[in-house]
């Protein structure tokens, strides 16, 4: 991921990102948020310990960059947990500074009774230009791997009584030498963007939902100011009727990550991200993205939220979508 504002030079890594110096605290309006009627049954079941044994089982491969052994491990990891289930991959060949690497975006597919999908999605990878450095990126690539694997048990063998949601593991987010937006980074959404554009499949995707570093045990997801904003607020409201309001937007941050493709095509989207890892960030893309780090509630809490903004768009009256022409 990438912040786009003010340049921030990081040492431990060799990526440039960017930051926005001290955000305003701000309480998203509600004005903008589609009317939703009453969602119907119990608020949605998230099992942390479980998703915390995924966590603590993806760290275990170790380091995960494109074209590594331990990422063809993941790879076979990921699949094993979803045997039975309706899942696509998308393998292709990506071109980057270090030449032909290959990238799997893997895709389960759980259908529902309301025509349009919504997509939850979260990167596997961990950075290419660390693969020699001891880096397991327990939350950056971990939390997220973990996350998408528990919704699919919650969402496994069951019927939904509203939109299909496809569980989407996103590859090559990382970039290979050198963070660059459109050039050498989120590999894996470029080519399912561009894929799914050409192909019609855009057309229905109804919200693309983005877990990205969501394990922090000091949990405070940024609003992110590059994501649609009336499904944002739906987030928030989501995640004031759970009492989870308290570790989402208490900083502004406009994010360059999974879900900008999506936004450049016109797919309403939202980035739940937790871009504040340690003091001043000091974790991110550093070897001391470990498991003592991350909290098994944390991801309880952006697991549950996510079922419930689900909920929430499967009542809703959601605006139409404006489609863009590909990218030159």
């Amino acid at each position: 991921m990438f912040v786009t504002a003010a340049f921030l030079l990081l040492t431990a890594c060799t990526q440039n990102k960017t930051q926005t110096p001290d955000a305003t605290n701000s309480t998203p309006a509600q004005a903008s948020i589609p009317v939703i009627n009453e969602p119907s049954g119990p608020p949605p079941a998230f099992d942390a310990q479980r998703a915390w044994q995924y966590t603590k089982d993806v760290v275990g491969f170790g380091p995960r960059p494109i074209g590594s052994e331990n990422h063809r491990k993941l790879e076979e990891y990921i699949l094993g947990r979803l045997k039975g289930d309706d899942v696509e991959a998308d393998a292709f060949t990506a071109t980057t500074p270090e030449g032909p690497l290959p990238v799997r975006n893997i895709i389960a597919k759980y259908p529902g009774t309301k025509d349009g999908v919504i997509i939850i999605a979260g990167h596997y990878d961990t950075v290419y230009s660390l693969r020699n450095s001891g880096y397991v990126g327990a939350n950056d690539g971990g939390s997220s791997t973990a996350v998408l694997l528990e919704l699919a048990n919650q969402l496994r063998g069951k019927k939904r009584d509203g939109y299909s949601v496809w569980l989407l593991w996103t590859d090559g987010e990382e970039a290979v030498r050198q963070w660059q937006s459109g050039v050498d980074s989120v590999y894996g959404v470029r080519h399912l963007a561009d894929k799914w554009q050409k192909d019609g499949t855009l057309k229905s995707i109804k919200a693309f939902l983005l877990a990205d570093m969501i394990g922090d045990a000091d949990l405070n997801i940024d609003r992110d100011l590059d994501s649609t904003p009336w499904l944002e607020d739906m987030v928030y409201q989501a995640a004031t009727r759970l009492g989870y309001q308290s570790h989402f937007f208490a900083r502004n941050e406009p994010m360059d990550d999974d879900h900008t493709p999506m936004m450049q095509l016109g797919v309403p989207s939202a980035d739940l991200i937790d871009f504040d890892y340690g003091y001043g960030n000091v974790f991110w893309h550093t070897p001391q993205d470990t498991l003592d780090k991350l909290s098994p509630k944390s991801i309880e809490i952006v697991g549950s939220v996510l079922l419930e903004t689900v909920r929430l768009l499967d009542s809703a009256n959601l605006p139409e979508q404006t489609q863009t022409k590909p990218r030159a």
